[in-house]
């Protein structure tokens, strides 16, 4: 990479549970198998908690714009994460280069390393969805594709903060703290007390306790954070991943395997860390502040900057030196070891992103589909005397705004999500996209074969440059 240095300062989901990932996880197909139907659990649905708006300082820290919407990548929605064109209506050429989209103003984005769907929030705190809707992800009451980006009718009446997608469902979080969710339900993941397989429009999720400040989704699971520091999680568990000590699988009969979906938020009670004889010692008084998802992990951070993993093991994603799947948050021993602490975490499809105190980036598990992994966290080097300001996680992708530029690695095959340009689609080591080179980027964000960028265009070279780059136009 020519790197501007700063000085110091498969077509079916696997069925059956393995330790290593031979299809690396599942793909975006639309049929995934279930190993029977999900157990009925009892729900307790209690009379929901007023809403209250939260305080305007934490209000503030939602805005990451104002900034004007580029994409790039694959934009054939129902295209994205199969094998081949069949019932696919319309196809679009991928976008090798990023283009404007839309002339509106945004204040923030989501999308999800294997989602083929996203979330804008605009100027006016309103939620704006597009992409592939086949199980009503979009929030829109049908599942028809939606090229635009087009309002959520349903939550027009709220203010909108965040959103996260997950696979093939989305979250929601307003200025009082409410979640809403819409999209696949089959495992319970939109947290709504019921095992609906599509909640076709944002709903209220069975939720009474203290206001939400973070909402997160996995590929069949989601988390949220309360104000108070607590975690709760819901859907499906099976790599203990929910982080409540149990994959939650069970026998149905003594050759059909199901699993205890939790179909509404469950708080996680417990935090640990291993020593070096392997004896579990438990860490109490945990003050969460942030986490990220991957399709089947999560990595969270404390309020004094340690970082904890569980859920899917395989191939050092969690940053343990092991393979092993954790049913409960752990905390990863290394950055303890190295004194430093952890700032901020990104999580991919099957790796791990984290930014210490002194603005290094590590990175644990694989970005690609071959060769090393990393089983513990280890420092990028090429992005040694960065300062990082956002990162898109994708399914093999990553995207990182850094200073006035834009820097992008993948390993084949791409999309044209990193920007390169056709006649270099893919990189294996950070490479800075020339184009982007002098642009203002708050906020990163990737899908599973499409990224998007926010850029602020009040910032006179960047406009300069918006100006000037093709459009999308659908």
């Amino acid at each position: 990479m020519s790197s501007k240095r700063k000085p110091d300062g498969t077509k079916k989901a696997v069925k059956k549970r393995k330790n290593s990932e031979s299809n690396y996880d599942s793909d975006l197909s639309d049929e995934y198998p279930r190993a029977g139907e999900a157990s009925t659990r009892e729900v307790v649905v209690e009379e929901l908690r007023p809403m209250e708006k939260l305080p305007e300082e934490l209000l503030g820290a939602y805005d990451k714009g104002p900034g004007k919407l580029l994409i790039a990548g694959m934009v054939s929605w129902e295209m994205t994460g199969k094998r081949d064109s069949k019932g696919v209506t319309k196809i679009r050429p991928n976008l090798f280069t990023f283009h404007r989209f839309t002339s509106e103003t945004y204040r923030s984005m989501a999308s999800f390393c294997s989602a083929a769907h996203s979330v804008l929030i605009d100027a006016e705190w309103k939620a704006f969805t597009f992409g592939r809707n086949q199980l009503s992800q979009l929030g829109h009451g049908d599942t028809v594709t939606y090229e635009k980006p087009t309002q959520v009718a349903d939550l027009a009446d709220f203010n909108v903060i965040q959103a996260a997608c997950g696979r093939n469902h989305t979250l929601f979080l307003t200025d009082t703290g409410t979640v809403y969710a819409c999209g696949d339900n089959k495992s319970g993941q939109c947290g709504v007390g019921n095992k609906l397989p599509t909640i076709t429009s944002p709903t209220r999720i069975s939720y009474n306790g203290p206001p939400i400040i973070k909402v997160g989704c996995g590929a069949e699971f989601s988390v949220i954070l309360d104000i108070k520091g607590n975690l709760h999680t819901f859907g499906l568990p099976e790599y203990g991943q929910l982080g409540h000590n149990t994959d939650g699988r069970y026998f149905v009969t003594s050759t059909k395997m199901s699993f205890h979906f939790e179909m509404q938020p469950r708080k996680v009670l417990v935090y640990m860390e291993k020593n070096k004889e392997g004896h579990v010692l438990p860490i109490e008084n945990v003050n969460i502040i942030d986490f990220a998802c991957g399709n089947n992990h999560t990595v969270a951070i404390d309020s004094k900057n340690r970082a904890y993993s569980w859920g899917f093991g395989g191939i050092g994603r969690l940053g343990h030196a092991e393979q092993k799947d954790e049913m409960v948050p752990r905390l990863i021993k290394f950055f303890d070891t190295q004194n430093r602490k952890v700032m901020r975490v990104f999580c991919g499809s099957s790796y791990s992103l984290a930014i210490s105190d002194i603005g290094s980036l590590y990175l644990f598990g694989q970005n690609k589909k071959t060769g090393e992994a990393n089983m513990y966290p280890k420092p990028v080097q090429d992005l040694a005397g960065w300062n990082i300001t956002s990162i898109g996680a994708g399914y093999t992708s990553i995207v990182i705004s850094a200073d006035d530029s834009l820097i992008a690695w993948g390993a084949s095959p791409t999309y044209g999500e990193l920007g390169l340009g056709d006649l270099q689609k893919s990189s294996s080591t950070p490479k800075e996209v020339t184009r982007m080179e002098g642009m203002k980027i708050p906020l990163v964000a990737l899908g599973y074969s499409h990224s998007l960028l926010l850029v602020n265009t009040e910032h006179e070279k960047t406009k300069e440059k918006y100006d000037n780059l093709p459009e999308f136009v659908v």
